[in-house]
């Protein structure tokens, strides 16, 4: 068979609603590794938030803020941080507003204020083990890959008009991805795709979420998880069954990867 290149995002695709990796998932991923294909994780995490998960199931390649940090075998093959004047604009703004940020480079995530409700409630969805630190100058001297901005929906339009160099992408109620403009999963994938040589038919995503929709509209063999944003369905060429109904292990039969 010839190899392929498999991508999966995380919350809402590998990790279930309790964050939690189905058996049936695992032993997919393994059937995959043992016929030779490359398997990459993409997701709008940082990398220290997912180590665990690569070690488990022994992925080496990843595409980590939502495409802005890509990794293969410990080196780092695309990487595209935020500028520091748009950095700057939006800690003002968000400054205004009263609403909280969190800076995240590859090793850490430091918020810019001490105590926050809805910050914590946030985060604490991700069930992570890494501690937020408290630093607000952290943006100023070091590369800042992904922001995370605390406001609900109705406060990001006035964001997106403030600092329209940046895009926002929300993932929870109470917060939203903050990127450089035009950053994606699919330019992440992009540049692992050059990187790795790998011809386009024989890529392989799959997704969930708002932040999944570049990607899944990017790669030709896409496929949406039955749990998905009806704008992830929508944007993909195939819909599995949701991930805690063995949705990979479905999707990867149906696009003809595993028997």
């Amino acid at each position: 068979m010839q190899k392929k290149l498999i991508i999966f995002d995380i919350d809402g695709t590998l990790y279930d609603d309790e964050k939690l990796l189905p058996a049936s998932t695992k032993q997919a991923i393994q059937g995959l590794q043992e016929e030779g294909h490359e398997i990459a994780i993409a997701t709008g995490r940082s990398p220290f938030n997912f180590k665990d998960l690569r070690e488990e199931l022994n992925i080496n390649t990843f595409i980590s803020f939502n495409g802005q940090y890509v990794v293969r075998d410990e080196e780092v093959v695309f990487k595209n941080p935020i500028k520091r004047d748009l950095l700057e604009q939006l800690t003002a703004h968000a400054g205004k507003q009263e609403h909280p940020l969190i800076y995240m480079d590859h090793e850490g995530w430091y918020s810019n204020v001490e105590d926050h409700a809805e910050l914590a409630e946030a985060i604490d969805t991700l069930k992570v083990n890494n501690k937020v630190g408290f630093d607000p100058s952290f943006y100023e001297n070091n590369e800042i890959y992904q922001t995370l901005l605390f406001c609900k929906d109705e406060h990001e339009a006035v964001y997106k008009e403030a600092v329209d160099q940046l895009d926002f992408v929300r993932w929870h109620q109470y917060s939203v991805d903050v990127l450089p403009l035009g950053g994606s999963k699919a330019k992440g994938i992009e540049n692992l795709v050059k990187h790795l040589g790998v011809s386009p038919e024989h890529v392989y995503a799959f997704g969930d979420g708002l932040n999944d929709v570049e990607m899944l509209t990017y790669v030709h063999n896409s496929v949406a998880m039955g749990n998905g944003h009806d704008l992830a369905k929508k944007a993909a060429k195939y819909v599995t069954k949701d991930v805690g109904e063995d949705g990979i292990l479905h999707g990867l039969q149906l696009v003809g990867l595993l028997k």
